[in-house]
């Protein structure tokens, strides 16, 4: 029981349709709320947590059941999402910006790591392919470690190059 409530976010993968767009929906809020209360060094460690948890609910949950990563699990997103929003949070912190005043990357955050993780490019999809808990949650973090990484390049686009 409590695997699946971890491994659900709490019922959240029981949303229709597309949970893993809920799961990556509901991980926003939480990432503001950690992020205001111990910055990035508190998201940073609670990606690592939950990335770790999450790992060991969907073993759990899935345990015994031939499909290994099924649609209403989606601790992996929130994982992956939040990774994704390091690129964010980070810089806030450093420079003592308000993470809402980043808003646009929050939604680029968003719309990329959905992305990655929908088509599954590259080692997305070779961790995607592994067929165990450990590749459910590792295609989630790569996809957003490149999320970051293209919101990342797209900030100095925007901030440098673009001087605005």
């Amino acid at each position: 029981m409590i695997p699946r409530l971890i491994a659900t976010v709490f019922g959240v993968g029981t949303l229709r349709p597309a949970p893993g767009t809920w799961g990556s929906l509901a991980a926003l809020p939480m990432a503001w709320g950690l992020h205001m209360v111990g910055g990035f060094a508190l998201l940073a460690a609670a990606t690592l947590v939950v990335f770790f948890l999450g790992w060991w609910a969907t073993a759990e949950a899935t345990r015994g059941m031939d499909d290994h990563d099924p649609s209403e699990i989606v601790i992996d997103e929130v994982a992956g999402q939040w990774l994704a929003l390091w690129a964010l949070s980070w810089p806030a912190t450093q420079h003592e910006i308000a993470i809402t005043a980043l808003w646009p990357g929050c939604i680029a955050a968003f719309v990329l790591f959905r992305a990655f993780d929908i088509f599954k490019p590259g080692p997305v999809g070779w961790a995607d392919r592994r067929k165990d808990a450990f590749g459910v949650m590792l295609d989630d973090v790569i996809a957003g470690a490149l999320a970051a990484l293209c919101v990342a390049v797209l900030a100095g686009l925007y901030h440098g190059f673009l001087g605005l």
